[in-house]
Order: structure tokens, then C-alpha cells, then sequence
């Protein structure tokens, strides 16, 4: 019977995953599903935020308004955190980081407007790790050269090489996971929230909200930002 009653109570559960359309492609049906559309909302929101920036920096005054001090705040913060960390390294990867930074953070709080969080889904989280993995890789080679790759897989001595070369593949796997189950963590709590309490889910669920979407999804931005920053500084430095 308590078996039943689980199963009952959860087929009313909305965990936010719907298929939107789907279409043909090369003999397979392709979704298009809530998950794409998050994306292309932030997306949206972030390239609107650019373009609405950079014309407040063109026809900047010498008495800003609100929307340039945020502006300018955004900036500095951002350069701050990326400088105190990779250093001479910062002006190469600001653009990167930043950006990121920004995608994971509205990804993180976009559960507060109703919409279901992008970075709950792998494929999104895994895509990052991937980039952040092939601009680790490509730095090292580029900064220690295949001399030196091949020194760090073998320190500290050559039979430690299968091992490092596991943590070096370990790496987007890890930055990615780790953000993707915080994030859904989160979001299946509050699924579960409003499917079993919905009688009494008034109001105080806000509280939730403000833990889950914008307390712990700003730590997990940072987090994930800042082990990007950290891989990425370590694959540049050398002992020269």
C-alpha cells in the first residue's frame, strides 16, 4: 500500500521536462524540448544585456546613470575576481570567464521566473566542461610544449602516468557534474515541494527559491568559475 500511495503522489510530480516539437533529421525524431528553450531565453536576455551596455558605454557621461554604474560594476567585479586569480594570465581569458560566469549565474536563478534551470540538465553542464577542457589542453601545449606535458604526466615518476592522464580526463567530467547535480538537486526538491504540499505551497516555498536558485546557484557559479580559472593558470604557468 505505501508503495501505491509513492507512486500515486508522484505521477502528479512536474520536474519541468516536456518535449516542445520535434522534427526529422537524418532518419531520427530530434526534440526540441524546455531545456533548449531556457537556453535561448538567457541567451537572449544576455545578448540583450550586451547590446544595451555597450551603447550605454558609447554615450557614456561624466554623471553616469543607474544602468551604467551596474555597468561598470558588473565589469570590475568580474576583473577583480579573474585578476586575483590568473594574474598576468587575466587579460587573455577575461572574456571567457566572464561569460561563462554570467550564462551560469542566469542559468542558476532563471528557476526564480518560473523557468526551469538550463544547468539542470547535462548536456548543458557537459558542454561547458568540454570547452573549458580543450582551452586547459590547448594553453598547455601551448605554454609547456610536448616537453613539458609529458613531464607533468610523468611527475613524479613514469609509472604515475595512467593516473594522471585519468585526472586530466577526469576534469570536465567533474566541473560538470558537480554543477549539474547542485543545480538539479535543487530543482527536484522544489518539484517535489509543489507536487506533494501544493495545498499548502504558498508563499513560504519563496524561501526555497532564494536558497536553492539564487544562494547555492551563486556559490556553484563561482565554484565551477573559479576551478576553470585555477586549471587554466596552471596549464599556462611553466618553470621558466
Amino acid at each position: 500500500m505505501g508503495q501505491g500511495i509513492l507512486l500515486s503522489a508522484g505521477a502528479d510530480i512536474d520536474f519541468m521536462i516536456h518535449g516542445v516539437f520535434s522534427y526529422e533529421l537524418f532518419g531520427q525524431t530530434v526534440w526540441i524540448t524546455t531545456t533548449h528553450v531556457c537556453v535561448l531565453i538567457v541567451m537572449l536576455v544576455i545578448v540583450t544585456f550586451c547590446l544595451l551596455a555597450n551603447r550605454a558605454v558609447k554615450h557614456a557621461s561624466d554623471v553616469p546613470g543607474t544602468f551604467q554604474n551596474v555597468v561598470e560594476l558588473v565589469v570590475e567585479m568580474l576583473d577583480k575576481m579573474i585578476g586575483g586569480v590568473m594574474g598576468r594570465f587575466s587579460p587573455k581569458f577575461r572574456n571567457y570567464i566572464g561569460t561563462i560566469f554570467i550564462f551560469i549565474l542566469l542559468s542558476n536563478i532563471s528557476g526564480l521566473f518560473g523557468l526551469r534551470p538550463p544547468t539542470a540538465d547535462y548536456g548543458v553542464t557537459f558542454a561547458m566542461g568540454i570547452m573549458t577542457f580543450v582551452l586547459i589542453h590547448y594553453n598547455q601545449f601551448k605554454y609547456q610544449k610536448v616537453k613539458g606535458v609529458i613531464a607533468g604526466l610523468c611527475d613524479p615518476w613514469p609509472i604515475w602516468a595512467p593516473i594522471n592522464i585519468i585526472g586530466d580526463v577526469a576534469v570536465p567530467i567533474s566541473l560538470s557534474l558537480r554543477l549539474f547535480a547542485n543545480v538539479l538537486s535543487g530543482t527536484v526538491m522544489l518539484a517535489l515541494v509543489y507536487a506533494l504540499l501544493s495545498k499548502i505551497a504558498i508563499i513560504w516555498p519563496a524561501a526555497l527559491h532564494v536558497y536553492f536558485d539564487l544562494f547555492s546557484g551563486a556559490i556553484q557559479t563561482y565554484v565551477f568559475c573559479m576551478l576553470t580559472m585555477t586549471y587554466i593558470t596552471n596549464a599556462c604557468t611553466t618553470d621558466e
